[in-house]
């Protein structure tokens, strides 16, 4: 089984390519927060790098920034290739099956704004910023089964 499954913040404005056959693709990086803090209390990231492919990779383009959250679906896929000094180099994506808004606009903007926008905080966010409001009943989730 390969299943990766990833909550972090975008790096850098996500910048959407085509290959040669004119099939659009993304390359973008995702720090995700470790569950604990470091020696100085500080909590560190890992910076994960992830592909996604087509339609996926033309709506993260355009509906994402740096610093916004995302939730990540995926699974692992390692390559290699020889630089330009002919050294072999190893890489390890992941290739985005699934991926979900994680915060509303508001919520976006306010991390985008933020002094170190990769920090997430379990907020939540708010009924008013919900994307989906204007179709029609709320839905509520409940996660308090993870405590």
């Amino acid at each position: 089984m390969n299943k990766v499954m990833l909550v972090g913040r975008l790096t850098a404005k996500p910048e959407l390519r085509y290959t040669g056959s004119n099939t659009a693709f993304l390359r973008f990086t995702v720090a995700v927060n470790r569950p604990f803090a470091n020696a100085e209390g500080k909590r560190e990231a890992d910076f994960i790098n992830v592909v996604a492919w087509r339609k996926q990779a033309e709506t993260i383009a355009k509906f994402f920034d740096k610093g916004n959250l995302i939730g990540i679906e995926g699974r692992l896929q390692t390559g290699s290739y020889d630089d330009q000094n002919g050294n072999k180099r190893y890489t390890t994506d992941v290739q985005l099956d699934n991926f979900e808004f994680v915060e509303g606009k508001k919520d976006a903007q306010a991390s985008i704004d933020s002094d170190s926008p990769y920090n997430y905080q379990d907020e939540g966010v708010s009924v008013q910023d919900d994307p989906f409001a204007e179709y029609g009943d709320s839905v509520s989730i409940d996660d308090s089964f993870l405590d």
